[in-house]
Formats: C-alpha cells, sequence, structure tokens
C-alpha cells in the first residue's frame, strides 16, 4: 500500500471524528480543501472503496444514518475507543514525521523498546490463538530462562514498555512479561482459547501500571501543589481518580492497589505530593524516604574526589 493511499484513509477517519457526523457533500467540501483532492472531488466509488478498506484495516466502521444521510464513526465501547485513538494517532505521527524528513534532527522522540522485534509476533498470537515460546531476560536473574510458553491473555504499554500478561503453560499461572527482555520468539503451532471467565479490563482494573498480582485494593489519598494539581487533571493517575479543590491545594481519592510501581510514581513527585492515607502506604514511603537518605550519609559509597 502507498503511503499517499494510507494518509487518505486517516485523513478521512480523522475528518469524520473532528465533526461528528457528515453528509458526502460536506466531505467532499472538505476534501477539496485538502491537500490531498488537487482541487477535485472525490468519486463516489473512490469514497466506497475507502470506507471498506478502513474497515478491513482498521476495524473501523464508518456507517450512514439513514434519515439524515450523514456519516458517523460506530464505536463498539470504550475500550474500542482508546485503541482506535491510539492506533490514529500513531499512524497520523507516522504520516506527519515521514512529511518532515528534512527536519528530522530537530524532531526528537522516545525509543520504545522490543515495539519493532517482537510486538507483531505477539498481535499475531493473540489474533492466532497461538502458543508463543521464547526465552526471557528479567533484571532479577543473570542467566536468562528458555523455552518459555505462553497463551496470550493481553498486551499492554506502559511508560514505554509493551508488556504481554498471558498463562504460562508450564507453572499454570497468569504472568506478565516484557516484551524488551525476550528473545528467540518463536509462533508455535499449539492453539488455546482464552477461557470465558477472564477479563482483561478486569484483571487490571484497579493495578496502576504491569504489576497486577500484588496488593490489596486501598482507599488512598493524595495532596497536591496547585501546580501540581493541573498536571493530574490533565493526564490522571488512575481511572479511579477524584479531586477535591481547596484554595492552595487538592487532595486527589483513588481506589488502587498499593503496588511497587504505584509506589514508585509517588515517590518520583517528591515533595509536591503528600500521601495523606492509608496509613501503610505513609509507611512505605518513609521507609523508603528514609533509606535514600541513609544511602547519602553514606560516605563510604561516594568515592574520594
Amino acid at each position: 500500500m502507498s503511503r499517499d493511499l494510507f494518509s487518505r484513509y486517516i485523513w478521512l477517519i480523522d475528518t469524520i471524528k473532528r465533526y461528528g457526523a457528515l453528509t458526502r457533500e460536506q466531505i467532499n467540501q472538505l476534501w477539496i480543501r485538502s491537500s490531498f483532492s488537487n482541487g477535485e472531488p472525490m468519486p463516489r466509488r473512490t469514497f466506497y472503496a475507502y470506507r471498506n478498506a478502513i474497515e478491513e484495516l482498521f476495524k473501523v466502521n464508518i456507517e450512514c444514518n439513514p434519515s439524515t444521510f450523514e456519516y458517523f464513526i460506530a464505536h463498539d465501547d470504550e475500550h474500542h475507543e482508546s485503541v482506535m485513538n491510539w492506533l490514529l494517532n500513531s499512524a497520523s505521527i507516522g504520516n506527519l514525521l515521514n512529511d518532515a524528513r528534512d527536519i528530522g534532527d530537530k524532531i526528537f522522540l522516545e525509543n520504545v523498546p522490543s515495539a519493532r522485534q517482537h510486538l507483531s509476533i505477539a498481535v499475531d498470537s493473540l489474533k492466532e490463538r497461538r502458543q508463543i515460546k521464547f526465552s526471557y531476560h528479567p533484571y532479577s536473574r543473570i542467566n536468562p530462562t528458555p523455552d518459555i510458553v505462553v497463551e496470550p491473555y493481553f498486551l499492554k504499554i506502559f511508560r514505554q514498555r509493551w508488556y504481554l500478561t498471558g498463562r504460562n503453560v508450564k507453572e499454570n499461572t497468569i504472568k506478565t512479561y516484557a516484551l524488551d527482555r525476550m528473545s528467540e520468539v518463536t509462533l508455535l503451532t499449539t492453539l488455546y482459547e482464552i477461557p470465558d471467565d477472564f477479563n482483561a479490563e478486569a484483571y487490571f482494573h484497579d493495578s496502576y501500571g504491569i504489576v497486577f498480582d500484588e496488593g490489596e485494593v486501598k482507599r488512598v489519598a493524595l495532596r497536591t501543589d496547585s501546580r501540581q494539581a493541573k498536571y493530574f487533571r490533565s493526564v490522571p493517575l488512575h481511572h479511579s481518580q477524584q479531586e477535591v479543590i481547596h484554595d492552595s491545594y487538592s487532595i486527589f481519592y483513588f481506589k488502587i492497589k498499593l503496588t511497587p510501581d504505584f509506589v514508585q510514581e509517588i515517590l518520583s513527585y517528591g515533595p509536591k505530593v503528600t500521601v495523606l492515607s492509608p496509613p501503610e502506604l505513609r509507611a512505605i514511603m518513609v521507609d523508603s524516604l528514609k533509606k535514600t537518605l541513609d544511602t547519602y550519609a553514606d560516605t563510604s559509597l561516594f568515592p574520594e574526589p
């Protein structure tokens, strides 16, 4: 597929999403003003060809309201909407950067380990319900664990890294693996079924990041200064987030597991965020901060200048 054709699909989806609903005539008017049209309208046959291709490639349905003759994007659910937005944003950015090669030395992006090397195999495993085998190199061990066989249940991206969660066949337990710690990844022929009672969103519903099977759900209260509160409002820490605004500060409430990655996130904000409750989370924070101070106080760890 040509890059220009792919860009046209993205343009059509983005345009209909932006306006909510459009007739064919309105789409044509916007199309004529776009950089793809050369000032000419989009033929009806081309429109329907694009519409079918978009459904096949993106699983995005462009439907028509028979009473108004307006076209709109049909949404299955909130999760489908978030996945679609992520795909479209990624595709749009990719198209934009391809057109900006002459200023490539002025655009700086974050690296996403494993996205190119193993993500496609993981996606194929999920689509075809085929087991995946790999060697795993956790940071906690010197030698890798070979020949791990997993039945993937879902993929999740967190802090620029992709993670695969599924059933470890040998141990018969659900585990999570970072794709960038895998090697010798192979798609097996053995088929599997995800249990009917397994719900991926429910599985990580109460977790902050990618630690799903640790900690208890607690009601957490965090006090922030007014400036930090603006960041939390724009990018919430968790879907359960609620805010009570005061004159010079805010208190954010969460129903969330006290997992190591959540603790690390709170610590990263330093004095801008204070844990008010629960007491066990306050104790964890105090203990971690004391250990950090003790490390800096131990002069034997620092070499002579």
